[in-house]
């Protein structure tokens, strides 16, 4: 008996054959009920495009995604640095897909086990639901989280909160008193709220140190150089402006620490900062930043991944990889 076909999925769905076809292959040009609706049928009649069942009849395809929002940023690029040098030596070909919208976020991971030719995909900071979760099972595409966790996949991830909480204990025992946050505003709702998170386990240690977090110390904007900057430049204008700033990036760190150039306030003896990530230029500026492992969270991640294609009955692993306060000479 032949298999579904994609005649069968438009005439179930009650659209044309172009409309699955873009389902299958650019998701985000669909709305989401005709998505949702193309999408249910495919599951229903277990539907697998030709390309995609040759290549499992030929048991693999040798090739791996990554599924990334800003991808653009260096953290992600630093991620995706240590996931590239784990498969250099390996046969398997590196796919990135840049995730820019709820929509394409959602048409990837709906239409990636169905119609794309990947033996196994890492999804990197975006957390998704569980219709997503039963398809990506449903389907058997084996697939690796990093800094995120679902109890069905593996995942490498750190906590946030813990990194507030070194950056506000290293202030303390330093003996600051007037502390502010520089962070994200208006994140996208695709993405995790790193930022927050730290923020909450820096208040937390303050506040268990009896040291207030005034809302007026609290400066967010969307994620940039020039934006933190900017509030950097606010925070320095208060009548009592803070003697210590933790950033929630590295990137961020490097925005106050121009303002304070710029306005000829001494770091640290005026004003400590500290990043969070420990990027590579991190150490050439003398940053203190609360470091966490991403070129690992890669590298780790790929070797996961290749555990788990090489033997799907490998136990499902968890990972959460340290962070650690590294002292330089801003703080």
């Amino acid at each position: 008996m032949r298999g579904p076909t994609i005649y069968d999925v438009a005439e179930r769905a009650g659209v044309s054959i172009s409309t699955v076809s873009r389902v299958l292959n650019r998701p985000e040009q669909v709305s989401e009920s005709t998505r949702a609706r193309v999408l249910a049928v495919i599951d229903e009649l277990n539907f697998v495009p030709r390309a995609e069942a040759r290549a499992r009849a030929r048991k693999g395809t040798q090739r791996i995604g990554v599924l990334a929002p800003f991808f653009t940023v260096p953290s992600f690029v630093q991620r995706l640095r240590g996931v590239a040098a784990a498969l250099a030596d390996s046969p398997y070909e590196l796919v990135i897909y840049n995730v820019d919208s709820v929509a394409r976020r959602d048409g990837y991971l709906s239409s990636l086990p169905v119609a794309q030719r990947l033996d196994g995909l890492i999804v990197m900071a975006l957390p998704f639901d569980e219709a997503v979760a039963q398809r990506l099972l449903k389907h058997g595409l084996e697939t690796v989280l990093i800094e995120a966790s679902r109890p069905e996949f593996c995942s490498i991830d750190i906590d946030n909160e813990e990194g507030g909480r070194l950056a506000a204990e290293y202030f303390i025992q330093k003996g600051h008193r007037r502390c502010a946050f520089v962070g994200d505003s208006r994140v996208p709702p695709y993405a995790l709220h790193t930022s927050e998170w730290r923020l909450r386990g820096y208040r937390q240690a303050l506040s268990e140190a009896g040291i207030p977090l005034p809302d007026a110390y609290v400066a967010t904007a969307p994620h940039g150089l020039e934006e933190a900057r900017e509030l950097a430049h606010y925070l320095l204008d208060l009548p009592e402006p803070p003697t210590a700033v933790f950033a929630a990036s590295d990137t961020q760190a490097m925005g106050v620490l121009k303002a304070a150039r710029e306005r000829g306030v001494r770091v640290p003896d005026d004003l400590a900062v500290i990043g969070f990530d420990d990027l590579d230029i991190a150490g050439y500026i003398g940053l203190t930043t609360i470091r966490q492992h991403l070129d690992e969270s890669g590298r780790v991640a790929v070797e996961l991944l290749l555990s788990r294609l090489a033997d799907p009955s490998r136990a499902i692993q968890h990972i959460q990889l340290p962070l650690t306060l590294i002292e330089r000479e801003t703080a």
